[in-house]
C-alpha cells in the first residue's frame, strides 16, 4: 500500500535550509520516493502558519519510514532542525 510523507514548514534561516533542500532531495529519491508536492503556491485556510508544503509518495509506509531514518537523510536533517519549524508525518495511503 502507498504511503505519504507530508512536511508542513515555516523557514526562518533560508540559507541553511537551502542546504537541507540540496541534500534531503537526493537522499528520498534514493530511497524510492516521488515528490508529488515540493513547496510552490498553496492557500492556507486553518492551522498555523506553515509556508512550505511538501508531498512526497512511496511504495510502502516501510519504504517511506527507512527512508526517513536512513544516514542519507539524517545527514540532511542536521540542516533542517535550526534553521526551520516543521510538523513531518508519515501517513498510509487507501488503495
Amino acid at each position: 500500500m502507498k504511503a505519504y510523507w507530508i512536511t508542513r514548514c515555516h523557514v526562518h534561516n533560508a540559507d541553511e535550509y537551502a542546504e537541507y533542500v540540496s541534500l534531503a532531495g537526493p537522499a528520498i529519491t534514493g530511497h524510492g520516493g516521488k515528490f508529488l508536492v515540493r513547496g510552490g503556491a498553496q492557500v492556507e485556510l486553518e492551522g498555523g502558519p506553515y509556508e512550505r508544503t511538501v508531498l512526497v509518495e512511496f511504495n510502502s509506509m516501510e519504504e517511506a519510514n527507512a527512508c526517513y531514518h536512513s544516514v542519507e537523510y539524517k545527514n540532511a536533517l542536521a540542516f533542517s532542525e535550526n534553521s526551520s519549524n516543521r510538523h513531518v508525518v508519515l501517513v498510509e495511503g487507501v488503495e
